[in-house]
């Protein structure tokens, strides 16, 4: 049994920085909150800083973009407009036996 949903799909988030550092650095505690939250609801399963710090990256199960979409609006990364949020949605086909 998949730690992934049946129907549920990943998603990759690459997230951009849209401000200095310094304006994010004044949110990056609750987006720290909102990112221990998501892990606790069984949403993420890995997500970090981009090196060079310009964003950073989630990967995240939903039922569909719209639900994944619809999650991450409350990050405060997002309500704050510190950051854009790309999303790249995959169907799972091979998986690290860790997630199996």
């Amino acid at each position: 049994m998949s730690i992934i949903p049946e129907g549920w799909a990943l998603f990759v988030v690459d997230i951009e920085y849209t401000v200095p550092f310094k304006q994010v650095q004044t949110v990056i505690a609750p987006h720290m909150d909102f990112v221990k939250q998501a892990y606790e609801d069984g949403r993420f399963v890995s997500s970090g800083a981009k090196v060079p710090r310009t964003g950073g990256v989630i990967v995240m199960m939903a039922p569909s973009l719209e639900e994944a979409q619809a999650y991450l609006s409350a990050d405060p990364f997002v309500t704050a407009n510190v950051a854009t949020y790309r999303y790249t949605q995959f169907m799972p086909r091979n998986l690290h036996s860790a997630l199996k």
